[in-house]
């Protein structure tokens, strides 16, 4: 393969993320066990430079992401979920926390932050937990210091650099901090026995007694919480999502070449239709991306959009499975068939939250925008 220089005036993420999506989807596999983890594609994100691309440019990064309608961004995203889901939930993570540290982050905050990112640390965002026992941020006698768990947290154990959300001293709101975290440590993965995603390293993590520090909060309180981008930034899962989907047809496609059952009109007709849910799903992809980063568009109107993207590329992948299931037949149900894990991965990751409520809150939007269908999302019509 052709070496990607990182972060030289003449750095390819996109050539980057193939590389990884390559030597990723060779390995993926062997990581598809319980309490598994992608270590060495996670260091050939380091490797490539893609852990520090997303750095603004300003800053001594790629500037990956800044580019219009973030079309790199988008197919390393991409890529690199169709090297391996798991990896790429793992990297959209850590795309996700350092656009949150750009976007609310201080000068000083920025720098040290960012230097981290380029020293190969990954970082992560973790918002969920249980209804009790959840993270608070508490000022005693000792100073600042950090109380209860993160649940659903991909990467526990693995992410060094984590942002995460808490409940503030004194009711003062949510706020968002990034908790430098020890490998190996405070990570609980007993509770992830999901059907697919077993590489994503899911569990709880532990901050009880982390002391923290004024400097560790970005931003103020409910920051995390502002839109366009707390909704918006869906679209960077779908772009991983995406890559899974075009993951699962190429298997599927590659099996029916093989088996030379490719002739058959009722295949020839499935293909096909798989072929115009892949197509759609990138269209949307590609257009709730351009739409995040449209200034004349209302936020109200871009998170409509992006709701209505997540939805489609969740239905593309849905028929997709559906389609190459029905092809394949009973061997991709079978180990170590190609199909049995990707669909296992894909079906998982597409369960994302609130489906119901974006579709609805979506159609909401566009009931009251009024004008013209064709206008929606035009900004300057907007």
């Amino acid at each position: 393969m052709d070496q990607v220089t990182p972060l030289a005036l003449a750095y390819d993420a996109v050539a980057a993320a193939r590389q990884v999506a390559a030597t990723a989807a060779m390995r993926a596999a062997d990581q598809d066990r319980d309490q598994g983890f992608p270590a060495e594609d996670v260091a050939d994100l380091a490797r490539l430079g893609l852990l520090a691309a997303p750095v603004p440019s300003m800053a001594g990064g790629a500037g990956l992401g800044e580019e219009p309608g973030a079309r790199r961004l988008a197919a390393v995203l991409r890529l690199v979920g169709y090297g391996s889901l798991a990896l790429g939930r793992l990297y959209e993570g850590h795309v996700n926390a350092l656009q949150l540290v750009a976007l609310y982050g201080g000068p000083e905050q920025r720098e040290r932050l960012f230097a981290d990112a380029r020293d190969g640390h990954l970082f992560g965002v973790w918002n969920t937990e249980p209804p009790e026992g959840g993270l608070t941020l508490e000022d005693g006698a000792g100073g600042l210091r950090l109380a209860g768990v993160k649940t659903f947290a991909s990467g526990a154990g693995y992410v060094t650099r984590a942002l995460v959300t808490s409940r503030g001293p004194g009711g003062s709101g949510t706020l968002m901090l990034v908790v430098p975290l020890e490998p190996g440590t405070r990570a609980d993965l007993s509770a992830w026995r999901a059907h697919g995603m077993r590489a994503s390293a899911t569990g709880t993590l532990d901050f009880a007694g982390i002391a923290m520090a004024a400097e560790d909060i970005i931003g103020g309180p409910d920051d995390y919480f502002r839109q366009p981008d707390f909704s918006g930034g869906a679209w960077r899962f779908a772009a991983v999502q995406l890559g899974g989907i075009e993951a699962v047809f190429d298997i599927w496609r590659g099996h029916l070449a093989a088996t030379g059952r490719g002739g058959d009109p009722h295949q020839l007709a499935r293909l096909g239709e798989g072929a115009i849910a892949v197509e759609g799903a990138r269209l949307w992809v590609e257009r709730a991306a351009q739409a995040v980063s449209d200034p004349a568009l209302p936020p109200e109107r871009v998170v409509a959009l992006v709701n209505l993207a997540r939805l489609a590329v969740e239905r593309a992948g849905l028929d997709v499975l559906q389609l190459a299931q029905r092809s394949v037949g009973l061997q991709g149900f079978l180990r170590p068939h190609a199909l049995e894990r990707l669909s296992r991965d894909l079906a998982t990751y597409l369960r994302q939250p609130g489906p119901d409520r974006a579709l609805t809150a979506a159609a909401e939007e566009i009931l009251r925008a009024g004008g013209r269908a064709g206008d929606l999302w035009d900004g300057a019509a907007a």
